[in-house]
């Protein structure tokens, strides 16, 4: 527990300087996962949050020139996001980042060791049943 604190606190202080919120940050690193620009629905979705808290994130992140909102040409109801080209640059910079962090975090680990906790992370993440979030159920009948 301990060490998910101090990765959170490594986090928020870097992230905080690049003038993100760790949501806006997560966010970021979503689109920049994606090979095509997504629809909100999609990031909220990847995001495992209702689609209504995905709007303030993507308008913060529109009113930085990070990424711009375009009709959908399949459907002219929806919106994609687009990451602008600061908004690729902010995303090389978040990557750099969470290396940078990663090093400081497993720094007293050797090579041999960091080898082995990956690997054993993976086969965790391999093996570990799909969670079910409240987005991932089929919304409520009123």
């Amino acid at each position: 527990m301990r060490l998910a604190k101090t990765a959170h606190v490594l986090q928020r202080r870097e992230i905080g300087d690049l003038g993100l919120t760790p949501a806006q940050a997560r966010a970021l690193s979503v689109l920049g996962g994606c090979e095509t620009p997504p629809r909100m629905t999609d990031l909220a979705a990847r995001l495992h949050v209702v689609p209504r808290a995905v709007t303030p994130i993507v308008d913060a992140l529109e009113n930085a020139g990070l990424l711009r909102r375009e009709v959908d040409p399949d459907n002219r109801r929806s919106t994609l996001l687009e990451l602008t080209a600061d908004g690729r640059k902010m995303c090389k910079r978040l990557i750099e980042f969470r290396a940078r962090a990663a090093g400081e975090l497993f720094a007293p680990l050797t090579e041999e060791q960091r080898h082995i906790l990956l690997e054993l992370l993976e086969k965790v993440d391999q093996e570990s049943p799909e969670i079910k979030h409240a987005s991932d159920r089929p919304a409520a009948r009123r």
